[in-house]
């Protein structure tokens, strides 16, 4: 489309005309003339005196002014309509968009992470040992009785021993086995094994009196 400033711009041009010449014989500034000719109408007064300006611009250059108003009045009810939307809407690359991708990724990302560390939190004992801690008896303590009570925690799913005795489990992954002892120095062997064959071991050593 045909715009009214190309149209005024091509007209002067072809009189041989500069922008200050016209300004100077039309009495319209400079900075208005050029304005209009390149569509940049935001960069004029109201809209009542840029008609004025085109019309007496047109009549400078002997061009229709009626057909020049009427092509200026659409494309300025044009640029009019589009300053009332959000600049952001009148790109090609809307920002919802952009936001809309920026927050998909994340998602992504997120679940990614979130899948990793189940799959880590389910296979963990696959690459490292089995949890242990034994509450009773403590490293180092004096015995005075025949038997001496082992107790801790582990993974559930765990198999644990005592001086190669297996001992029962609960839900919770406690334990606990009585043994029998005798006199002197002892050192009763904890060892707890996982289905992946990885195991972690802690020796007591006590004495019985």
């Amino acid at each position: 489309m045909i715009r009214a400033g190309q149209k005024l711009k091509d007209k002067r041009i072809a009189k041989g005309l500069t922008i200050e010449q016209v300004s100077k014989e039309t009495k319209i500034r400079a900075s208005y003339l050029s304005a209009i000719e390149k569509g940049e109408y935001q960069k004029l007064p109201a809209s009542t005196y840029i008609q004025g300006f085109v019309r007496n611009y047109a009549k400078y250059l002997d061009l229709n002014e009626q057909e020049i108003l009427a092509i200026f009045r659409r494309e300025f009810d044009e640029k009019k309509a589009f300053a009332v939307l959000p600049k952001g809407l009148v790109k090609e690359d809307f920002p919802i968009k952009r936001i809309k991708l920026a927050d998909t990724a994340k998602f992504i990302i997120l679940l990614a992470i979130a899948l990793l560390g189940y799959i880590f939190f389910q296979y963990r004992f696959a690459i490292i040992s089995p949890p242990l801690e034994i509450l009773t008896p403590k490293d180092g303590v004096i015995v005075l009785s025949s038997t001496v009570s082992v107790s801790g925690k582990t993974d559930p799913n765990a198999t644990v021993f005592v001086n190669n005795d297996n001992v029962s489990l609960d839900s919770d992954g406690n334990f606990k086995k009585s043994i029998n002892v005798f006199p002197g120095k002892i050192i009763i062997r904890i060892k707890a094994i996982n289905y992946f064959g990885k195991e972690k071991i802690i020796e007591r050593h006590i004495e019985v009196k």
